[in-house]
This record gives C-alpha cells, sequence and structure tokens, in this order.
C-alpha cells in the first residue's frame, strides 16, 4: 500500500515537472502585431487606399510567392524587398495567414 501511494505521488510529480518544462503559449495576438507594421501601406485592417495593393481576404499561396519574390528581388520594389527580410518565414507566414482571414476589400 504505502509502494502504491509513492508510485502515485512520483507520477504526479513527474506530469507536474513536464508540464513546467512544456513551451510557453504562443502569443494568440503575435500575427496581429506583426500585421501592424503593415498598415501604414496597406492599410491597418488590409484594406490600403490609392495605388497600394490590399493584403485583406487575399490568398495565402499568392501572398507567400509574392513575399518570396520580394526577398529573391524577382519582384521588384522600393522597400518591399527590405521590409521582408526582416521577418522569419515562420512570422511571414503568421501574417500571411492574418491578413487572409480578414474580409476581403469591397471594389
Amino acid at each position: 500500500m504505502i509502494r502504491m501511494k509513492a508510485i502515485k505521488r512520483f507520477l504526479a510529480l513527474a506530469t507536474c515537472a513536464a508540464a513546467c518544462q512544456a513551451q510557453p503559449a504562443a502569443d494568440p495576438l503575435l500575427a496581429r502585431n506583426l500585421a501592424a507594421t503593415c498598415a501604414n501601406c496597406h492599410g491597418s485592417m488590409g484594406v490600403a487606399k490609392g495605388e497600394m495593393k490590399s493584403l485583406a481576404g487575399r490568398n495565402e499561396e499568392e501572398l507567400l510567392k509574392l513575399l518570396a519574390d520580394y526577398r529573391s528581388g524577382a519582384q521588384p520594389a522600393t522597400i518591399m524587398h527590405q521590409i521582408v527580410k526582416g521577418y522569419t518565414e515562420d512570422q511571414l507566414k503568421l501574417v500571411i495567414k492574418h491578413f487572409a482571414a480578414l474580409p476581403a476589400a469591397k471594389p
């Protein structure tokens, strides 16, 4: 009986230790916060004014390819080729998912 209690305590402590070492939960606002840097040119909700391209509601694959082209220099740009290099691939994917989930700009 004492041995069974010791085993239960060991399992409880092992579970607690594993939980304490787990990675912290991802910030649910990280994508929005990263995307906020795009607001000056592309609008706060991804709907741009004037000649700038809107990002809201666009296809994820299309946006990912466009950013890859900016990064490689295949797509000419005044500043986007520099901006895109400041983000990791994972960060860019978060930003793309954020904009793709927003309602598209109305024509």
